[in-house]
């Protein structure tokens, strides 16, 4: 099976930059998006291949998530049970046979860490959320998680320690995701890959010059370990700030 997760920063400005074509040339059994920024009712997409499940934000025009899948899921849940967390529309789950698959947008500190605290109650949340998935089933859950785990994430570590998606405290909530059992996949097969970024922002070229961040990922229980079978990330696909994440399970 073929997923691919993406941050899309707008589901309709990606229909205005060939975002059909996109979807033929990366062909995923299943498609996960963030930060669509729609509302229900303002966008049909033609995809027939293609069920099509949304999470709206209650907010106009602000986060929320999709998910594409050419495969029936056996269920689907939005958001992950916590009034106080699900009004931002920044979680599908779907349970296929022998996964659950959760895309998640997860929220940004923002600029001077406004959103550092509530951001560390979510983390714990979700995080007990993913728990007691995997009590039924194993999990792959991925998206834009709004963090660089290591140096080796970033274009320039030395001077973000207190930028938003790269703080202590950040990182030290997805170190528990690690420690729990979930394996980061792109670094399974990559451990020591370099200049592998997932967003760039809009000033100075940074895409151009490849000053970015990897903040999108494929994370899996670990118990799926044996059905890895490649990641990638595609840089190359234009259209957001974002790329493209890829993870092949060997799975149906």
């Amino acid at each position: 099976m073929k997923l691919i997760s993406w941050n899309v920063n707008g589901l309709r400005a990606q229909m205005r930059k060939g975002f059909l074509d996109k979807v033929e040339e990366l062909h995923p059994d299943v498609l996960c998006m963030q930060e669509i920024k729609l509302s229900e009712g303002q966008l049909t997409i033609d995809l027939p291949n293609y069920e099509q499940y949304y999470n709206y934000a209650q907010r106009k025009g602000y986060s929320g998530t999709a998910i594409f899948t050419k495969k029936t899921p056996l269920s689907v849940h939005y958001g992950i049970g916590i009034a106080e967390h699900d009004d931002e529309g920044r979680v599908i789950t779907m349970e296929f046979p022998s996964f659950y698959l959760v895309t998640v947008y997860t929220p940004n500190s923002k600029r001077g860490l406004e959103r550092l605290d509530y951001r560390q109650v979510w983390e714990d949340a979700f995080l007990a959320y993913l728990q007691k998935l995997e009590k039924t089933l194993p999990v792959v859950v991925c998206g834009d998680m709004n963090v660089a785990h290591q140096d080796i994430d970033l274009a320039n570590p030395s001077t973000n320690h207190k930028s938003a998606g790269f703080t202590d405290e950040e990182r030290a909530k997805f170190n528990q995701l690690l420690h729990h059992g979930f394996i980061d996949t792109f670094r399974y097969f990559y451990p020591d890959q370099a200049e592998a970024y997932t967003w760039w922002s809009n000033f100075a070229r940074s895409r151009e010059r490849n000053i970015g961040w990897r903040i999108d990922y494929f994370l899996v229980s670990q118990v799926l370990e044996k059905q890895l079978v490649s990641a990638a990330i595609h840089a190359d696909v234009m259209g957001s700030d974002h790329c493209p994440v890829e993870l092949v399970l060997g799975v149906e």
